[in-house]
């Protein structure tokens, strides 16, 4: 058997409503909201008594973003918001786009910080940008081949 897509990932966060934004502001698109609870979700997740806000977006190519408000239990931070990128762990999510010098302004202009930003020989312009939260986006824009 092989994988057939990655579909998803999964984000927990605290303030859904800002996060979303971010990744609303960003290009993605509000697939659909819902509030889960109950033992059969606490099952398939290994915990008790959970209630849970769930929030879909899709990149214009289909990979779904997820993220996750806990209600009950709470949720559990795990180190600093602004963990750098070398922390143990999912650090980063990355995404190709078009206009990196526009998409980076915009994404600015919603309350983002520039980490850093370089050209990668000659293939791509780079740049990583963190959001609420602490979570940190590559972007990615290749460059016309020579």
């Amino acid at each position: 058997m092989t994988i057939k897509r990655m579909d998803n990932i999964l984000i927990v966060v605290d303030d859904l409503e800002a996060v979303k934004a971010f990744f609303i502001a960003l290009g993605l698109r509000l697939e659909g909201e819902t509030t889960v609870e109950g033992p059969l979700v606490g099952n398939l997740i290994g915990l008790k008594d959970v209630r849970a806000t769930l929030a879909m977006l899709r990149t214009p190519d289909g990979l779904g973003i997820e993220l996750d408000k806990f209600h009950t239990p709470d949720a559990i931070r795990f180190g600093p918001v602004n963990a750098p990128v070398n922390t143990l762990g999912l650090r980063r999510v990355m995404f190709a786009v078009d206009g990196i010098d526009t998409v980076v302004a915009r994404m600015l202009e919603h309350g983002a910080e520039l980490i850093g930003e370089m050209q990668y020989e000659n293939t791509y312009n780079l740049a990583y940008i963190r959001g609420p939260e602490g979570i940190i986006v590559a972007l990615a824009e290749q460059l016309p081949k020579t």
